[in-house]
């Protein structure tokens, strides 16, 4: 009985271990952070510090045989305008994020393939972040 009892306050403190490490550094060793809401606000930030959404604006696409996404930026801020995808191609808007955001994203598909956009600001230009082109299965 000993033996028994021992084992299973070594497992229940190996787990607890475990789920300790996992949500302290998990999310760093994968290289995420946190999302959404879990995002803590940090109140020592003065609302004067923030970019003004009223800054200069900046428009600009992102275009492919997709169609085009259509950005603005204002200071760091990226609004998504519109998303035109090319009908006579076949593709269509799966989704786009309007913003304001850090990014905006836009997903095209054909039916065949998908082209997920990420648009940010960088010095108040939009400027494609990322790329990423994907077969669909046949379901």
């Amino acid at each position: 009985m000993l033996l028994v009892g021992l084992w299973a306050v070594v497992t229940a403190v190996a787990v607890l271990a475990g789920v300790l490490a996992i949500s302290t550094v998990g999310a760093t060793i994968r290289d995420r952070g946190p999302v959404g809401d879990e995002v803590a606000r940090d109140t020592a930030v003065r609302l004067t510090d923030l970019p003004s959404p009223d800054g200069p604006k900046v428009r600009d696409e992102v275009s492919g045989e997709w169609g085009a996404f259509v950005v603005e930026c204002r200071d760091t801020w990226a609004y998504g305008v519109a998303a035109r995808p090319d009908r006579a191609a076949g593709w269509r808007v799966v989704s786009w994020e309007k913003g304001p955001d850090d990014d905006v994203d836009a997903v095209f598909s054909d039916g065949r393939n998908s082209v997920d956009l990420e648009v940010f600001c960088n010095r108040g230009r939009p400027t494609l972040a990322e790329l990423e082109r994907n077969t669909l299965g046949d379901d």
